[in-house]
């Protein structure tokens, strides 16, 4: 009796694969136009660091007053290598600080959906307005689906707004219409 063996080998090396995966993200980097200065920032600060290496040795065989000196072009050329690039700066803490703001947005948004769910759990009223609004968005989207796609302008004006709102702001903008 003849039995066979399949045995399921990769067709690619998993090093081929991660060599492929390296060079699409050289190729992507090197497809950004922003990344030569990016790279000639970090060969300045390969450079400084070897200077202090350097100096470092040198240093130790000076009197005070030289070692002052030293310190003064340091400091003199730190400073000219930060307003050089101040614009790249500018930006990282930029995108920094838009990163904190809005993780700050999130959780604020989280903390304002769990305290109105805890009220919707204790007031059967909330509870109440909470089920009518998810009852309804689910009939407006059986409706929109049934009808034809929404008109370009209104596609882009979604677009443009980007982000749902939170469950606390969608009854709040739903109680605020009904009441005033």
């Amino acid at each position: 009796m003849t039995s066979f063996v399949h045995v399921d080998q990769p067709q690619v090396h998993p090093g081929v694969q991660r060599a492929e995966i390296l060079f699409g993200r050289f190729n992507e980097v090197r497809r950004n136009g922003a990344s030569s200065r990016h790279l000639i920032l970090l060969l300045l600060v390969a450079v400084l660091a070897s200077a202090m290496v350097v100096v470092d040795t040198l240093v130790s065989n000076w009197t005070e007053a030289s070692v002052l000196a030293a310190w003064v072009a340091l400091c003199a050329f730190a400073f000219a290598a930060l307003a050089l690039y101040a614009d790249i700066f500018r930006a990282g803490f930029a995108r920094v600080a838009a990163v904190f703001r809005e993780s700050a947005q999130n959780r604020a948004a989280a903390r304002a959906d769990a305290r109105f769910l805890a009220t919707a759990q204790s007031d059967p009223r909330v509870m109440q307005e909470l089920q009518a609004a998810i009852s309804r968005r689910n009939s407006d989207a059986e409706v929109a689906a049934g009808t034809q796609p929404a008109a370009p302008a209104l596609k882009a004006k979604r677009s443009e707004e980007g982000q749902v709102p939170t469950l606390y702001e969608a009854m709040r903008r739903l109680n605020a219409s009904r009441y005033y």
